[in-house]
């Protein structure tokens, strides 16, 4: 074997011009996806991050049947409080879940004693929702969240526009309760939300005592519970822990909880996917261009090579180590491009995260993207393209053992 392989890298030598192309398209190819990869999951993990940790969480949990009329914020679907205590019983015995919070959601009429408009409102603890959503304070303009006490109200930034109001500035909200009656509360602005992107991102937040106060809600009650984990990757097994919560039935029989990730909870989740399908394109272009490259080179090393192959079969060398001989200059090829591929691909990723490529996303400006070249997707790649070395070398390997050492002789 050890003579095989210096014989094959002897046959690339002398064909240096042909070998150094086909190395290089290899080693293009590689580059390619491999800065793709890491630019394309440098905008996955951003997206995520903004989604999850400024409005979603990585789960939510709600009474059955409230996502599918969410748009309605129905306060009749609200889970009760032997309800919060049987959900947090699993919560806090889930080792996967960082933090929880509460939230009690409901649609008012907002009005600044000039004009009127309705709005979504979310009741929070601004504590617990900073520990859940920690880029959450990152959407107040101007001041923290900790501004949020009882009587004050975060506005939606297109709202405050279009309705000219400021901090400071008193407004009215007037909301129905469950059973009908009506009641309006005054409140004062305490800055503006910054809209994003997704669902929520026009939405005001009020704490949620004043929503309790609004509705007129004697007992404990919220409309849905944000869930963060420890890491996203956990997402599976967390959802795994909560499984009981979506088998679990009340005295009629009927299903109580529903659990959903953020993934069900988010359109831009379809990017997500998107992105991927791209990825796996890319990949698949990688493969055409490494077959077709160490194809031609080893049709061409055939053909040109046919009297020398006749020679050695003279010889008695047998036709399996002709094609030991083909396949093993293949693979070499294969395995030079894919070094000098992974390693220039970590060259320019660190080039891209020291110059910074900038992008924006919705209405945010000036956002800077951090890609990450990931060892399994480098190992991944570099055995996509060995592996199909080695394939595109079978055929030209199999016809170079088959040849008549008479016929291949008496070739000009």
């Amino acid at each position: 074997m050890k003579n095989i392989i210096k014989i094959s890298f002897r046959n690339l030598i002398r064909s240096s011009r042909r070998t150094i192309l086909t190395a290089s398209l290899i080693t293009i190819g590689v580059i390619f996806v491999l800065v793709y990869a890491a630019l394309s999951g440098s905008f996955k993990a951003y997206m995520v991050g903004q989604i999850t940790d400024s409005m979603l969480g990585h789960i939510q949990i709600h009474r059955k049947g409230y996502v599918a009329s969410i748009d309605n914020l129905p306060l009749d679907k609200n889970l009760n409080k032997k309800q919060i205590e049987k959900i947090s019983e699993y919560l806090n015995e889930n080792p996967y879940i960082e933090s929880y919070t509460f939230r009690l959601k409901l649609g008012a009429m907002f009005s600044n004693y000039v004009a009127s408009t309705s709005i979504r409102l979310n009741g929070i603890d601004p504590q617990k929702e900073t520990q859940t959503l920690p880029l959450f304070p990152s959407r107040i303009q101007g001041e923290d969240v900790s501004t949020l006490q009882e009587g004050s109200i975060m506005v939606p930034e297109l709202l405050a526009k279009g309705m000219q109001i400021n901090k400071d500035d008193t407004i009215v909200l007037v909301a129905t309760n469950q059973k009908g009656s009506v009641n309006g509360l005054n409140f004062k602005v305490a800055g503006t939300v910054e809209t994003v992107s997704g669902p929520g991102g026009r939405d005001g937040y009020i704490h949620i005592n004043d929503v309790k106060k609004l509705l007129r809600i004697q007992e404990i009650e919220v409309s849905e519970i944000v869930i963060r984990l420890k890491d996203v990757k956990y997402l599976d097994k967390a959802m795994e822990q909560l499984k009981p919560l979506t088998i679990f039935r009340n005295q009629k029989d009927k299903l109580v909880f529903e659990i959903h990730t953020w993934e069900k909870l988010s359109p831009f989740y379809n990017i997500v996917k998107m992105l991927d399908i791209m990825d796996i394109s890319i990949k698949i272009i990688l493969i055409s261009i490494v077959l077709i490259s160490i194809l031609n080179v080893m049709v061409m090393s055939v053909y040109e090579r046919i009297k020398e192959i006749g020679t050695i079969a003279a010889m008695g060398t047998t036709p399996s180590t002709i094609t030991k001989l083909f396949l093993t200059e293949g693979l070499m090829l294969g395995i030079f491009g894919t070094i000098v591929g992974g390693i220039l691909s970590y060259i320019i990723v660190f080039i891209i995260n020291l110059i910074g490529i900038t992008f924006s996303f919705g209405r945010q400006d000036n956002l800077t993207l951090n890609p990450v070249l990931n060892l399994n997707e480098v190992l991944f790649v570099s055995l996509i393209v060995i592996i199909i070395s080695l394939v595109a070398s079978i055929s030209p390997a199999r016809k170079a053992a088959k040849l008549n050492p008479v016929d291949a002789l008496r070739q000009n």
